[in-house]
């Protein structure tokens, strides 16, 4: 009798066993699952994805990153700021350096600070480091661009936005979906008091040899700061003639650019100074800062792309 249930305990035991591994499984076959669907289309709160009927969006795999990685994918993004045919070093007083960039726990971080000693570069002096990090792919007309941000806390930029390459002094164009501060210095201009909790968004043609610099603008004031938490910018550049910008899923505005946008964009994500939110003597927060403080961190970059759908027989 007994040794009738030790094989009947054994049995159980076996059964047990074999019962939790199969739960286990199924747990994490739904959890994958469950990611894949985060990023299986545009990050859209219910009723406010535009996509026409008959059409689904498409990842574009070259130029959307989940920043999983140890370091940053030099497939997909350049972070030498004079390379590829790009020639600007950062706005004086702050200088784009690689060094600054840094992927761990999932995210994109650029860490802004100031330099040990000055430097002169091109005649220009530089006190203080960000950085830029570009597509190496071009982005299209009709495609949907959206990030989550967590911008910083300084005097210094979180953006994240589109530039072509002036190929044609018609045809240079940029196209800020996101654009902010981290913190308003004392000497900002009046009108960028609000400009570390805002949506802002440009779209204009720059100057060059044959055209004069044309912008449209548009933004909503936010309740709370844009280095408070992560927010989801994104932009459907549905067309030449029309851009919509979306807000944590959900429409904010359209602006219409100056001039068609009608050529290919590259990414651009530039934590850097401006001469409207100048940094004070002392450096601000991005000298005297905490880590945490000085960092913007993006936790992905997602492009799609419209095709149309298609149904299984």
């Amino acid at each position: 009798m007994s040794t009738i249930n030790k094989n009947i305990k054994s049995n159980m035991h076996r059964i047990l066993l074999s019962l939790l591994m199969s739960y286990a499984t199924l747990y994490i076959h739904d959890v994958q699952a469950a990611d894949a669907a985060v990023s299986a289309a545009p990050y859209f709160e219910s009723g406010q994805d535009p996509k026409p009927l008959a059409k689904v969006w498409r990842p574009v795999v070259n130029l959307s990153d989940e920043f999983n990685d140890k370091s940053i994918d030099l497939t997909k993004w350049q972070t030498n700021p004079v390379e590829n045919g790009w020639v600007w070093l950062g706005r004086a007083p702050g200088l784009f350096d690689p060094s600054a960039i840094n992927v761990d726990n999932g995210k994109l971080q650029v860490t802004v600070s100031k330099l040990p000693e000055a430097k002169v570069i091109n005649n220009k002096t530089y006190l203080y480091q960000g950085a830029i990090i570009r597509s190496i792919n071009p982005g299209q007309v009709g495609w949907y661009y959206e990030t989550r941000m967590k911008a910083n806390q300084t005097e210094m930029s979180s953006t994240f936005w589109l530039m072509s390459k002036n190929s044609n002094c018609k045809t240079k164009h940029e196209l800020d979906i996101q654009e902010n501060v981290g913190r308003v210095s004392p000497n900002a201009e009046k009108w960028a008091q609000n400009f570390d909790h805002i949506f802002h968004s440009n779209a204009f043609h720059r100057v060059t040899s044959c055209q004069k610099r044309i912008q449209k603008e548009n933004s909503i004031d936010l309740d709370e700061k844009n280095s408070d938490r992560y927010f989801v910018y994104g932009a459907w550049w549905k067309s030449s003639t029309e851009v919509r910008f979306y807000l944590d899923g959900k429409y904010a505005y359209s602006i219409t650019p100056p001039t068609e946008f009608n050529v290919p964009m590259w990414i651009q994500m530039a934590i850097e100074t401006y001469d409207w939110n100048p940094v004070p003597k002392d450096g601000g927060l991005i000298a005297s800062g905490t880590w945490q403080q000085r960092t913007t961190q993006y936790d992905w970059v997602r492009v799609w792309q419209l095709e149309d759908e298609t149904y299984s027989p």
